[in-house]
């Protein structure tokens, strides 16, 4: 059965006034009061119950006249406990005038005593309800607070909530986290930022600076070589141009996802690493080992990840040396031989423009964007990207693929 909307106005109406303090004070006190009354009310129900009958037994051997000893009833004989007249039974109209009286009296005291109380208990009621709710509402206000100090300056600082275990407790810890996460890619963003801009600004420099010297000469095999300096600083800027563009098509994950034969893919890469020119006047190897492995991505993204990889293995590598890429278990793996490389500084690799050396403008060095792009397009795939070092020199770069449960 579709249930009807119901209107904003009536919904309005609804919600108790002022703030979350004030509601829930009213709602605290409220239910206090409404237990307190029904508490008194019942206590006046009962009493006035078995009232009459309890003032006649007390009163009946006081106005008893003397000689006339009333007969006690069978089923009572012998017994010390006084007679109870009842209600409905005939009595002396001075003992029942005077009963009723007495009972009226009575049930007239005990209501007027019970709203007395019931004033009080609804003042102190409210006070408490409206100490409780602070209290409770305590680390709201902290984390408000918090909230609208922070900026792109102080994101340093945390809430760190002295509280005991709860479920604001836990709010203010995820809301620490989550500032942890924030202050990290604030972190990121900001050096990215100023990487990418020394790097433009220096080939930029490095052009101009060429251009110059070449406008200022008249011979040719200078012109010829500041021509090479050039198209060489050119090509730089267009490989870093595009990685840039490739991290942040990455960084906004991906539009769709199509079986890819992760195996397949690695092979062909891999064959024109083997084949390329680097390769060849390094004396650099490329072995591969591949079962079938199918996975759920961007095949684009994915082709330019294992090149990335293979590429990083290439250019950090040493003459004779090799490079080696399996892929087994959902998990693509490059191991490359090279330099040492301190352990400390791996995790520090997957961030933009982070290099183990600094950059020369050599012929064929990268722009520091390879295992960067590799841990996003990872991340655009669910997948997970981690180095280590290995004992002898060079990398080992694993991407695990999420199982075939989580690609569905």
């Amino acid at each position: 059965m579709r249930r009807l909307p119901v209107p904003r106005a009536l919904r309005d109406r609804v919600r108790l006034p002022g703030g979350e303090r004030t509601r829930l004070t009213l709602l605290y006190g409220g239910l206090l009061v409404l237990a307190g009354a029904m508490l008194i009310g019942l206590v006046n129900v009962l009493v006035g119950q078995g009232l009459y009958m309890t003032i006649s037994t007390a009163v009946a051997p006081a106005t008893s006249r003397p000689g006339d000893a009333p007969e006690p009833s069978p089923a009572i004989a012998g017994s010390a406990v006084p007679t109870r007249v009842p209600r409905d039974q005939s009595a002396p109209d001075p003992l029942k005038a005077f009963t009723q009286a007495a009972e009226q009296a009575a049930q007239h005291r005990l209501l007027t005593i019970s709203l007395i109380a019931l004033a009080a208990f609804a003042v102190l009621s409210v006070a408490l309800a409206w100490w409780m709710a602070g209290r409770v509402l305590r680390p709201v206000g902290v984390i408000t607070r918090t909230a609208r100090r922070l900026s792109g300056e102080n994101l340093h600082e945390r809430i760190a909530l002295d509280a005991p275990a709860g479920e604001l407790k836990q709010l203010a810890d995820t809301f620490d986290e989550m500032l942890d996460r924030i202050e990290h890619l604030v972190g990121a963003q900001k050096r990215f930022a100023a990487n990418a801009a020394h790097e433009l600004r220096t080939s930029l420099a490095v052009q101009r600076a060429a251009a110059e010297i070449g406008l200022a000469t008249s011979d040719p095999q200078a012109v010829a070589r500041i021509r090479s300096k050039l198209i060489e600083v050119a090509d730089s800027s267009e490989r870093l141009i595009e990685g840039l563009l490739l991290l942040s098509v990455s960084d906004q994950g991906l539009e769709h996802r199509e079986p890819v034969a992760l195996d397949e893919l690695t092979g062909s890469v891999a064959a024109e690493h083997t084949a390329s020119q680097r390769a060849r006047d390094h004396g650099i190897t490329v072995r591969t080992e591949t079962s079938p492995v199918t996975v759920q991505g961007d095949p684009v993204l994915l082709v330019h990840l294992v090149r990335n990889l293979l590429g990083n293995a290439l250019r950090y590598n040493q003459d004779g040396g090799h490079i080696t890429v399996t892929v087994h278990g959902r998990v693509l793996e490059v191991a490359n031989s090279g330099p040492l490389v301190p352990p400390e500084t791996v995790p520090y690799l997957f961030e933009p423009f982070r290099r183990l050396e600094e950059r020369r403008h050599g012929p064929g060095e990268g722009a520091g964007l390879g295992l960067s792009i590799v841990a996003s397009i990872a991340r655009a795939h669910d997948a997970r990207a981690t180095a280590e070092a290995n004992p002898d020199g060079g990398l080992t770069v694993r991407v695990a693929f999420p199982d075939p449960k989580g690609d569905e």
